[in-house]
């Protein structure tokens, strides 16, 4: 949308479509503000942050702007399929979670649908008796409500089959992070950090790819590209004080990675120490590049930037050992 970013003290027909959007998702603004970004929109716009896993800072960027879009969709509102650009949206998560919860492996509830989801959606058609056209249309849609009703006494976990899947995935690979491939990425500020860590990773046999794109969609794509075991991002938080560990988490759901939450908490064990600072917690979020990362993901927030200038060394030793211990032990 033209006009992003939103933010307090904003006007005119951009806020009163975004306040007409927040409505629609159950996040009401005051009448009287309507078409003024006042302070209960800037509220309903941070409750609506918090709960679908962005940074809540009030502001409607374009990562919110396009989190808000997809939080309208509802299952049947349109056809779903394999697309290109992807299709995303909280329809496509509850496809997802349907077809999981009857045994399909659509891959975790992100609400992108890629080619996991396809082959799952196929799959469920061919078993079901349906066209097989790997299109969500109203015939998949009832046959889906009709089978979920069916099942609807069992003890399966809806996102049991993706999770599940990670767990055997991690088991199996290499118990060490010689020959790892480990992607690296920052947002500005933190190249002598990112080098750093790169040195201490490498000095455990990894191969350390430090990634130049400073916007999180590009950092994913390019961690997709090169194949990465695992990425580490590192953000520099100017006006605070301490240090926490982002890993992916569904917004509307119980899903989680268990490799990424495995990492943020061997990370917050050490950071907070390495730096002399506050424990902000490993915290499950939907940051972009947590989901749209095909790997283990981490994001490691950490402040104040002055302070971790000064323990750069600390600070990479810390990721490496977490790394490493990761790596012998990740879920």
């Amino acid at each position: 949308m033209h006009g992003l970013p939103l933010s307090r003290g904003d006007d005119g027909d951009a806020v009163r479509d975004l306040q007409l959007r927040l409505s629609a998702v159950g996040f009401d603004v005051v009448p009287g503000e309507l078409g003024v970004f006042g302070d209960s929109t800037a509220l309903a716009l941070e409750a609506f942050q918090v709960r679908r896993g962005l940074r809540p800072d009030a502001v409607c960027g374009a990562q919110t702007w396009a989190s808000l879009v997809e939080a309208g969709f509802r299952l049947g509102d349109r056809l779903l399929y394999e697309a290109r650009p992807m299709l995303r949206g909280d329809d496509v998560a509850d496809l997802q979670r349907r077809l999981g919860a009857l045994g399909f492996d659509a891959g975790r509830v992100d609400g992108i649908f890629g080619a996991r989801t396809a082959r799952s959606l196929v799959d469920f058609q061919r078993n079901a008796g349906l066209t097989v056209d790997g299109i969500c249309g109203p015939a998949t849609l009832a046959s889906l409500a009709r089978l979920g009703r069916r099942d609807s006494t069992s003890d399966l976990d809806p996102v049991s089959v993706s999770e599940v899947r990670e767990r055997e995935l991690l088991r199996h690979g290499p118990r060490t992070l010689l020959g790892r491939t480990v992607a690296l990425g920052h947002q500005g500020g933190a190249d002598a950090l990112l080098a750093a860590v790169a040195r201490a990773i490498g000095g455990a046999g990894a191969k350390a790819m430090a990634l130049s794109e400073p916007d999180e969609l590009d950092q994913a794509e390019a961690a997709n590209a090169l194949g990465a075991d695992v990425f580490v991002g590192l953000t520099l938080e100017p006006g605070a004080s301490g240090a926490s560990t982002a890993y992916w988490r569904s917004p509307r759901h119980a899903s989680a990675s268990s490799g990424g939450r495995r990492l943020a908490e061997l990370l917050q064990a050490r950071l907070p120490v390495a730096l002399g600072v506050a424990d902000g917690g490993a915290v499950g979020m939907s940051l972009p590049v947590l989901r749209e990362t095909r790997m283990t993901a981490v994001v490691c927030r950490l402040g104040p930037p002055a302070t971790v200038v000064e323990h750069t060394a600390a600070v990479a030793g810390a990721v490496a050992v977490a790394l490493d211990e990761w790596a012998r032990e990740p879920c």
